[in-house]
């Protein structure tokens, strides 16, 4: 996430293959681990991330101008700072596990009803996916 938000987002991309931005790369892979990738280049890739993303929060002021092009038309040209706010957001909302309880409540998944960042499919593809993760899960 960090890489795309304090990279893509501030024309600062990282030097690297982003692995579940390839072409080949499975549904909703940046939200899950294959079970071939190991502890090491998962903590690698983190420092990696983290290194870059702070680089640009260094070398840009807090009103410097970015766009988010998988954020809706109306809403995606960002200040520095106002991503800032959003990464702190996601990170407490995703890190504290908010997400889940509230989603165990309300039956809704994502930040809102019709979250455009979630992906439209059937009860049958939500299973079939959830199953997948399960099984690379397991075989991890």
């Amino acid at each position: 996430m960090q890489l795309e938000y304090f990279g893509v987002a501030f024309g600062r991309p990282a030097d690297r293959a982003i692995p579940w931005l390839a072409e080949d790369a499975a549904d909703d892979a940046d939200m899950w681990v294959p079970a071939a990738e190991s502890r090491a280049e998962i903590i690698e890739f983190h420092h990696y991330s983290a290194a870059h993303s702070d680089a640009t929060i260094e070398a840009l002021d807090l009103d410097a101008a970015g766009e988010v092009p998988w954020w809706l038309p109306e809403s995606r040209r960002v200040t520095l700072h106002q991503i800032l706010v959003h990464v702190i957001a996601e990170t407490a909302r995703h890190a504290g596990h908010a997400d889940i309880l509230r989603e165990s409540i309300d039956g809704e998944v994502g930040l809102r009803v019709a979250d455009p960042n979630i992906p439209a499919r059937s009860a049958e593809e939500w299973a079939a996916y959830r199953a997948k993760v399960e099984a690379e899960a397991r075989r991890a």
